[in-house]
Protein backbone atom coordinates (compact mmCIF):
# COMPACT_ATOMS: atom_id res chain seq x y z
CA UNK A 1 0.00 0.00 0.00
CA UNK A 2 2.64 2.44 1.08
CA UNK A 3 4.92 1.40 -2.57
CA UNK A 4 1.23 2.53 -4.22
CA UNK A 5 1.29 5.64 -2.48
CA UNK A 6 4.49 6.71 -2.70
CA UNK A 7 4.26 5.73 -6.50
CA UNK A 8 1.02 8.07 -6.84
CA UNK A 9 2.59 10.68 -5.43
CA UNK A 10 5.71 10.92 -7.61
CA UNK A 11 2.79 10.59 -10.77
CA UNK A 12 1.06 13.61 -9.36
CA UNK A 13 4.24 15.52 -8.58
CA UNK A 14 6.32 14.67 -11.75
CA UNK A 15 3.00 16.20 -13.89
CA UNK A 16 3.12 19.14 -11.70
CA UNK A 17 7.11 19.44 -12.02
CA UNK A 18 6.17 19.70 -15.91
CA UNK A 19 4.34 22.84 -15.61
CA UNK A 20 6.76 24.48 -13.68
CA UNK A 21 9.49 24.40 -16.33
CA UNK A 22 9.90 26.65 -19.57
CA UNK A 23 9.15 24.91 -22.35
CA UNK A 24 10.98 26.41 -25.40
CA UNK A 25 10.93 25.41 -28.73
CA UNK A 26 12.56 27.03 -32.06
CA UNK A 27 12.37 26.39 -35.95
CA UNK A 28 13.23 27.85 -39.16
CA UNK A 29 13.51 27.16 -42.90
CA UNK A 30 16.47 25.05 -43.61
CA UNK A 31 16.77 26.47 -46.67
CA UNK A 32 17.52 30.01 -45.51
CA UNK A 33 21.05 31.47 -45.70
CA UNK A 34 20.61 33.37 -42.67
CA UNK A 35 24.60 35.16 -43.28
CA UNK A 36 22.52 37.51 -45.51
CA UNK A 37 20.92 39.09 -42.81
CA UNK A 38 22.06 42.03 -40.79
CA UNK A 39 19.14 44.54 -40.23
CA UNK A 40 15.77 43.92 -38.95
CA UNK A 41 12.72 46.33 -38.61
CA UNK A 42 9.80 45.55 -35.97
CA UNK A 43 6.17 44.41 -37.29
CA UNK A 44 3.36 43.91 -34.85
CA UNK A 45 4.07 43.29 -31.42
CA UNK A 46 1.51 42.01 -29.22
CA UNK A 47 0.95 41.53 -25.65
CA UNK A 48 -1.00 41.64 -22.23
CA UNK A 49 -0.09 45.65 -22.22
CA UNK A 50 2.25 48.57 -23.39
CA UNK A 51 4.94 47.51 -20.61
CA UNK A 52 5.21 43.86 -21.34
CA UNK A 53 5.38 44.51 -25.23
CA UNK A 54 8.33 46.99 -24.36
CA UNK A 55 10.08 44.44 -22.61
CA UNK A 56 9.63 42.03 -25.12
CA UNK A 57 11.01 44.33 -27.77
CA UNK A 58 13.99 45.26 -25.47
CA UNK A 59 14.59 41.57 -24.49
CA UNK A 60 14.78 40.67 -28.54
CA UNK A 61 16.42 44.09 -29.42
CA UNK A 62 19.42 42.71 -26.98
CA UNK A 63 19.51 39.20 -28.00
CA UNK A 64 19.79 40.39 -31.72
CA UNK A 65 22.32 43.02 -30.70
CA UNK A 66 24.68 40.29 -29.68
CA UNK A 67 24.31 38.50 -32.58
CA UNK A 68 26.09 41.26 -34.97
CA UNK A 69 22.13 42.43 -36.11
CA UNK A 70 20.97 45.94 -36.26
CA UNK A 71 17.39 47.12 -35.69
CA UNK A 72 16.45 49.78 -38.40
CA UNK A 73 13.10 51.52 -37.65
CA UNK A 74 11.96 50.99 -41.27
CA UNK A 75 13.14 48.84 -44.44
CA UNK A 76 15.26 45.85 -42.56
CA UNK A 77 15.66 42.82 -44.34
CA UNK A 78 14.12 40.71 -41.88
CA UNK A 79 10.85 41.93 -40.08
CA UNK A 80 10.20 40.91 -36.62
CA UNK A 81 6.63 40.19 -34.61
CA UNK A 82 6.07 39.27 -31.39
CA UNK A 83 2.49 37.75 -29.78
CA UNK A 84 2.51 36.97 -25.76
CA UNK A 85 -0.72 35.89 -24.07
CA UNK A 86 -1.06 34.50 -20.71
CA UNK A 87 -3.87 31.98 -20.16
CA UNK A 88 -5.20 29.78 -16.76
CA UNK A 89 -4.23 26.12 -16.92
CA UNK A 90 -5.60 23.80 -14.27
CA UNK A 91 -3.77 21.29 -12.41
CA UNK A 92 -5.83 18.21 -10.56
CA UNK A 93 -4.08 16.55 -7.66
CA UNK A 94 -5.68 13.49 -6.40
CA UNK A 95 -4.17 11.77 -3.09
CA UNK A 96 -5.56 8.61 -2.17
CA UNK A 97 -5.95 7.52 1.63
CA UNK A 98 -6.78 3.98 3.33
CA UNK A 99 -7.65 1.88 0.68
CA UNK A 100 -9.97 -0.20 2.58
CA UNK A 101 -11.01 -3.57 1.39
CA UNK A 102 -10.18 -3.39 -2.45
CA UNK A 103 -11.21 -1.91 -5.83
CA UNK A 104 -14.95 -2.35 -6.71
CA UNK A 105 -17.64 -0.29 -9.12
CA UNK A 106 -17.65 3.17 -7.50
CA UNK A 107 -14.57 3.62 -6.11
CA UNK A 108 -12.35 2.28 -3.35
CA UNK A 109 -13.43 -0.12 -0.93
CA UNK A 110 -15.23 1.03 2.62
CA UNK A 111 -12.83 3.02 4.15
CA UNK A 112 -11.19 4.27 1.27
CA UNK A 113 -10.87 8.35 0.57
CA UNK A 114 -9.64 10.53 -2.50
CA UNK A 115 -9.34 14.06 -1.99
CA UNK A 116 -8.50 15.73 -5.54
CA UNK A 117 -7.76 19.79 -5.28
CA UNK A 118 -7.58 21.86 -8.36
CA UNK A 119 -4.81 24.60 -8.45
CA UNK A 120 -4.76 27.45 -11.35
CA UNK A 121 -1.86 28.22 -12.67
CA UNK A 122 -1.16 31.06 -15.01
CA UNK A 123 0.85 30.20 -18.06
CA UNK A 124 2.85 32.50 -20.50
CA UNK A 125 3.43 32.01 -23.93
CA UNK A 126 5.25 34.02 -26.39
CA UNK A 127 5.71 33.61 -30.33
CA UNK A 128 8.64 35.38 -32.40
CA UNK A 129 8.39 35.27 -35.76
CA UNK A 130 10.86 36.32 -38.71
CA UNK A 131 9.44 37.04 -42.10
CA UNK A 132 11.91 37.95 -44.85
CA UNK A 133 10.69 41.38 -45.48
CA UNK A 134 11.63 41.10 -49.59
CA UNK A 135 9.88 37.22 -49.89
CA UNK A 136 7.37 37.66 -46.93
CA UNK A 137 8.04 34.21 -45.65
CA UNK A 138 8.68 33.16 -42.56
CA UNK A 139 11.99 31.92 -42.39
CA UNK A 140 11.83 31.38 -38.19
CA UNK A 141 9.78 31.14 -35.26
CA UNK A 142 10.62 30.67 -31.86
CA UNK A 143 8.03 29.86 -28.88
CA UNK A 144 8.13 29.85 -24.85
CA UNK A 145 5.83 28.72 -22.22
CA UNK A 146 6.44 29.07 -19.01
CA UNK A 147 4.41 29.12 -15.47
CA UNK A 148 3.96 33.23 -14.12
CA UNK A 149 4.24 33.70 -11.04
CA UNK A 150 2.67 36.78 -8.66
CA UNK A 151 5.99 39.00 -8.94
CA UNK A 152 5.99 41.06 -11.84
CA UNK A 153 10.06 41.08 -11.34
CA UNK A 154 10.19 37.65 -11.18
CA UNK A 155 8.49 37.11 -14.62
CA UNK A 156 10.75 39.74 -16.20
CA UNK A 157 14.02 37.35 -15.77
CA UNK A 158 11.49 34.55 -16.56
CA UNK A 159 11.04 36.49 -20.27
CA UNK A 160 14.56 37.93 -20.51
CA UNK A 161 15.61 34.32 -19.65
CA UNK A 162 13.20 32.38 -22.37
CA UNK A 163 14.39 35.21 -25.14
CA UNK A 164 17.84 34.55 -24.64
CA UNK A 165 17.49 30.42 -24.37
CA UNK A 166 15.08 31.02 -27.70
CA UNK A 167 18.07 32.60 -29.54
CA UNK A 168 20.99 30.76 -28.21
CA UNK A 169 21.86 29.59 -30.97
CA UNK A 170 20.43 31.81 -33.56
CA UNK A 171 20.89 32.54 -36.64
CA UNK A 172 20.74 28.73 -37.03
CA UNK A 173 23.17 27.56 -39.81
CA UNK A 174 21.09 26.70 -43.51
CA UNK A 175 20.96 23.54 -44.73
CA UNK A 176 20.81 23.79 -48.59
Amino acid sequence: MKLFSITAGTIALAGFAIVLFADTKVDYSHHTDFAQFHTYSWGRVQAGDQLWAGRIKRDVDEALTNKGWQMVPSGGQVTVTAFGRTKNEQTMNTFYDGFGGGWFWGGFGDDGMATTTTQNTEVGTLNIDMFDTQTKKLIWRGQSSKTLSGNPQKNEKKLHDDIEDLFKKFPPKSNG
